[in-house]
């Protein structure tokens, strides 16, 4: 009820709590679009309605029996196969069609990784007019990173972290450590099965090297940069953790 009363507006005492009257979605798009997010969530009831709409290009008011005419473009989104809910009767298929007139397929994050730095750099863009901030970029390390991850939450999910890390970080560009825990924390299930050797081969010898520093560095980070609970967690003396620091030239990233 509440969705419909936000879509086609309602007139005053429609219900319990109509104490006025309230122009829908549709309504005040007179003439422009409606984007209809995760369209595949309506019930059947509220797909019939809104699928009049469409054929019809009218509608009323919850309580209302004067018609409203409207000429709107709909732009409908889901995260649902709409073919498979028409198949099991979730969907009307009718309303389907009527919506599928040019589909557009939008790949989850994870599977167009080459628009991750265009993203992160248009986010830190956008975030340093919003937020006042002055990030010039984000480093090499940290951005491969963010290459690396998953994605469960896409492109919101991207943005998200982004203005997370600008507004915390107390560095000029995003480095590695601004990451948050839940990809500091993927180095460690990282090995030697996550690593490739290319074709030209590889250095032991630095790579395991790089490796080292990685941990270190993450070690670092969870513990606030306090060597002896960072040598606790990499099961190491403190001296020999300092050493590893110095040899590995992590003093001022430390600090």
């Amino acid at each position: 009820e509440l969705l419909e009363s936000e879509l086609f507006g309602h007139e005053k005492g429609a219900f319990t709590n109509a104490i006025r009257t309230r122009i829908g979605r549709f309504e005040l798009a007179n003439g422009g679009t409606l984007f209809l997010d995760e369209i595949g969530d309506m019930n059947l009831n509220l797909q019939s309605k809104l699928l009049r709409v469409l054929q019809e290009r009218q509608f009323e008011r919850i309580g209302g029996m004067k018609p409203i005419k409207t000429d709107i473009r709909v732009i409908a989104a889901t995260h649902q196969d709409l073919k498979k809910a028409v198949g099991q009767k979730k969907f009307r298929e009718d309303l389907y069609y009527r919506l599928n007139v040019i589909p557009i397929d939008l790949p989850a994050l994870r599977e167009r990784r080459a628009d991750i730095p265009l993203l992160a750099h248009h986010f830190i863009g956008q975030f340093n007019k919003t937020k006042k901030k002055r990030i010039s970029g984000i480093q090499e390390e940290a951005l491969q990173r963010l290459i690396g991850y998953e994605w469960p939450g896409n492109v919101r999910e991207l943005e998200n972290m982004i203005e997370r890390m600008m507004i915390l970080t107390n560095h000029e560009m995003i480095t590695a450590q601004d990451l948050p825990e839940k990809l500091q924390s993927s180095l460690e299930s990282e090995g030697a099965q996550g690593y490739h050797i290319p074709e030209t081969g590889v250095s032991l010898e630095s790579a395991v090297g790089e490796f080292e520093r990685q941990l270190i560095l993450q070690a670092l980070n969870k513990t606030g940069s306090v060597k002896n609970k960072a040598a606790q967690l990499l099961h190491l003396n403190r001296t020999t953790l300092i050493e590893k620091i110095k040899r590995q030239n992590l003093q001022r990233q430390e600090t």
